[in-house]
């Protein structure tokens, strides 16, 4: 049989395992790469090549960065390719792009649509409390995440999941799926089922503000999920004493405070909620290594530092 010219898109690391995936298929041919152009990085503000872009420059595959595919007019006259593939991609196709392919554009979406459509389905899988997510491929139309899906695979939530394991959980089960995916289309064994629009969700993406702790307007669980779902971007915080303070884990606690009340008790920082309170576990301080509660609470006390903590929303000072 005759391989599938196969046009990849992506960017981040996440995308870098399918990539492999399509690659070891027997019967994809990778027509070209196509990415984000190179971005400025680190303290010295190097240009650094995105992830995808590297892979594929380490395996000869061919490549094309771009700020926007939709104006690249070289790639839009390509009439060789039988099929688009999709993750992390951070650019929207027209309606030019999405005809290109002979057999369809295919994007992998990590839940189960028409769940958490958007950019940050992972981390609000979590900030919900669900106990299940998934990989959907579905074929691409100019609605975002609404085109009927050909493959779907489900992937549970552990108890104490943050986003990032739950990301490399996922990470590798796009490159399984994805793979499953190309032998159904081959075969011709895909039954595409529309989605309900009665049941979509959407999941806006995060910004660094979004990780405040307010112990006032959310409970203990709420919170405790939040830590979770921001681990490792963007990262929680809140301030106790007028300092801002990066709360890295957290667990319930059995103890009744009211909201936004701090107890040191047996030497550990609990902090009262809406409803219920929580202990957090593991902090730091802006230009401080990362410790536990008692290493904090010990480190006011030698340095006389008043145990009467105040938390607030915002920095007062």
């Amino acid at each position: 049989m005759k391989k599938l010219n196969c046009v990849f898109m992506g960017t981040p690391d996440f995308s870098v395992k399918t990539l492999k995936a399509l690659i070891s298929h027997p019967q994809i041919n990778i027509l070209k790469v196509v990415t984000m152009p190179d971005r400025k990085s680190g303290r010295g503000k190097k240009l650094q090549a995105p992830p995808v872009a590297q892979f594929a420059l380490d395996h000869d595959l061919p490549l094309l960065q771009t700020e926007n595919i939709n104006k690249e007019t070289v790639f839009l006259e390509e009439e060789n390719i039988d099929l688009i593939i999709v993750i992390a991609f951070a650019q929207f196709l027209n309606s030019k792009v999405l005809s290109l392919p002979k057999i369809g554009c295919f994007n992998i979406h990590t839940s189960i649509l028409p769940k958490y459509r958007g950019a940050a389905p992972i981390q609000h899988a979590i900030l919900n409390g669900d106990s299940l997510t998934g990989v959907t491929i579905q074929r691409m139309v100019k609605q975002m995440d609404a085109g009927d899906i050909g493959h779907l695979k489900k992937c549970p939530i552990d108890k104490n999941e943050t986003c990032g394991s739950l990301f490399k959980k996922l990470e590798v089960l796009c490159g399984k799926e994805v793979f499953c995916f190309i032998d159904n289309l081959c075969n011709d064994n895909i039954a595409w089922v529309s989605q309900n629009e009665d049941d979509a969700t959407f999941a806006p993406s995060l910004k660094k503000k979004d990780g405040l702790i307010d112990a006032f307007s959310l409970d203990a669980v709420a919170i405790e999920r939040k830590v979770r779902a921001f681990s490792p971007w963007p990262g929680t915080y809140c301030f106790i004493n007028n300092t801002r303070i990066k709360v890295l884990t957290c667990e319930l606690s059995s103890l009744t405070l009211i909201p936004g009340n701090i107890s040191t008790v047996q030497g550990t920082l609990i902090l009262g909620t809406k409803n219920g309170s929580l202990r957090l576990t593991t902090i730091q301080l802006a230009g401080k290594k990362y410790c536990d509660d008692q290493q904090y609470i010990n480190g006011l006390k030698s340095s006389n530092k008043s145990l009467d903590l105040t938390y607030t929303t915002e920095e007062t000072l």
